[in-house]
């Protein structure tokens, strides 16, 4: 990847070639035609003058049915974690990529420098008179995430982990996670870790097998946690 903010090109789509994923942030734009993805398990369709972010490690899959052409940034940059599924300015999105297409087609090394700069100004807000409290936020989506999490109960997890799946700092995440679920991070855990307990015993598991695969080292010590949660809440 060439370029502090990352490398731009122009792509054409067809045939799916399978699912893979990045280390690095993938903006796409469209130019024309209909291109579909799936991100994660999500559908998603980008056509002319509309766009999306994809994260690093989020597992992706593009489909066109005969032709798709998009513009795509691929960067490393870490403003984009501040970036929203689709640009802010549409509009001068859509300009802006077909000025760039033209200019990427002759070669034009000032586009190349430039446009990942202009593109990502095109993607985030304009910043509020209020302040930087009201810029708009990366949105966790906490469906996806918390299907992810309880993909993992049967390994320690941290705030750094947690954290680091949704691109957040770990009190960055600690606070959002607080506004947002009314919980501190190990709580929400704890709580899901709970929660996945009492299905598995409800669908006939033993206390013994439900332990470790929840994160516990033993029936007793999950046993323990589930009374503690049964006490906080008659309190």
């Amino acid at each position: 990847m060439t370029g502090a903010l990352g490398q731009l090109s122009v792509r054409q789509y067809g045939p799916s070639h399978g699912s893979h994923a990045h280390d690095h942030f993938q903006v796409l734009l469209g130019l024309e035609g209909a291109l579909e993805l799936e991100v994660e398990g999500r559908g998603q369709r980008v056509l002319a003058g509309l766009g999306c972010v994809i994260a690093p490690g989020e597992r992706h899959d593009f489909e066109a049915q005969g032709h798709a052409r998009c513009l795509v940034l691929d960067t490393s940059a870490p403003e984009w974690t501040r970036a929203g599924p689709s640009p802010a300015h549409p509009n001068t999105a859509q300009a802006l990529a077909h000025y760039l297409h033209a200019a990427l087609d002759t070669n034009d090394s000032l586009a190349q420098h430039c446009g990942p700069l202009l593109l990502l100004n095109c993607w985030l807000p304009s910043a509020s008179p209020a302040g930087p409290s009201h810029r708009q936020r990366r949105q966790i989506d906490w469906q996806r995430f918390t299907q992810w999490c309880e993909s993992q109960m049967h390994h320690p997890l941290t705030v750094a982990d947690l954290a680091a799946h949704v691109f957040l700092s770990p009190t960055q995440f600690a606070v959002r996670c607080q506004q947002e679920t009314r919980l501190r991070p190990m709580q929400w855990v704890r709580m899901l870790r709970l929660q996945r307990a009492l299905t598995l015993r409800a669908e006939g598991w033993a206390w013994d097998l439900i332990a470790p695969q929840c994160g516990y080292r033993s029936a007793s010590a999950l046993s323990t946690a589930l009374r503690q949660q049964r006490l906080q809440r008659l309190h």
